[in-house]
């Protein structure tokens, strides 16, 4: 088996069969960049109380990571690989289950998902050492924005 063949098969357990309520209603929220942007403020501002004139540098670091994590998958990667979204992809059209705009660009990677691992890596590297409870709910969380984007039906899982 292929790896095209093993995504789509993953994508169908995932976006097909396993569908709830539950998660029909809180992941759509789950992808949303609106629905985090207090954790972002409350992260953000918690570095620099915390940490003064390095918390500065910190964070503009850690813009600087989302600038290449973003840049590089969609500029770069995206437009090599050229994968069509499972929402646009004739062979699963009739099943995908969408709970969100389908997009036009291509889906992988997922830049949701490059973005959010980048940022749960910077800052598990920055501040881990410091707040070593951090590794896990950063993993989970950026996790769970990738299983996300492939439930609603705009990224395959690779």
């Amino acid at each position: 088996m292929d790896i095209l063949a093993l995504d789509e098969i993953l994508f169908r357990a995932v976006n097909v069969d396993g569908h709830n309520a539950f998660f029909d209603f809180l992941l759509p929220f789950m992808r949303n960049k609106y629905f985090w942007a207090p954790f972002y403020i409350f992260l953000l501002s918690l570095i620099l109380v915390n940490f003064k004139k390095a918390g500065l540098l910190f964070v503009l670091s850690l813009i600087l990571c989302v600038a290449l994590t973003d840049n590089i998958s969609s500029r770069l990667i995206k437009k090599t690989v050229k994968r069509e979204r499972p929402c646009r992809q004739q062979s699963l059209s009739k099943d995908v289950k969408l709970l969100a705009r389908c997009g036009v660009g291509y889906s992988f990677p997922s830049s949701h998902a490059t973005n959010h691992f980048g940022v749960a890596l910077f800052l598990i590297l920055g501040l881990g050492s410091m707040w070593k409870w951090i590794k896990w709910p950063l993993i989970i969380w950026a996790g769970m924005i990738s299983y996300a984007q492939v439930y609603v039906g705009v990224h395959f899982p690779f």
